[in-house]
């Protein structure tokens, strides 16, 4: 079992800037894909960024050119560096990890969830 810890959460003035960060409990190596979710109050949990194995990245487009997703393989770390923050980027945010295995299929894991809540 994979265990996610996150880190990084808080309150931000609109225009500023958090980093967060997902520990996992083991090497990251084996994980197709590591990522950052976010789900605001009676919504759905959406993406925000991705990272493959091979350093390919996605985001979803309301994030685009202010967040950033990078990792730490050495760490067993991946972060979310997000500058300009609005008040709509208010939300629980998630950290994930895939993993397909062999015999298992493909398997998610997830962080607790960390509260970013910016302010206008």
């Amino acid at each position: 079992q994979v265990q996610l810890v996150e880190s990084g959460g808080g309150l931000v003035q609109a225009g500023g800037s958090l980093r967060l960060s997902c520990a996992a409990s083991r090497s990251s190596f084996s994980f197709n894909s590591m990522g950052w979710y976010r789900q605001a109050p009676g919504k759905q949990r959406d993406l925000v960024a991705a990272i493959t194995s091979d350093g390919s990245t996605n985001y979803a487009d309301s994030v685009k050119g202010r967040f950033t997703i990078s990792r730490d393989n050495a760490k067993n770390t991946w972060y979310l560096q997000m500058n300009s923050l609005k008040p709509e980027d208010t939300a629980v945010y998630y950290c994930n990890a895939v993993e397909k295995l062999p015999l298992h299929g493909v398997i998610a894991y997830w962080g607790q969830g960390t509260q970013v809540t910016v302010s206008s």
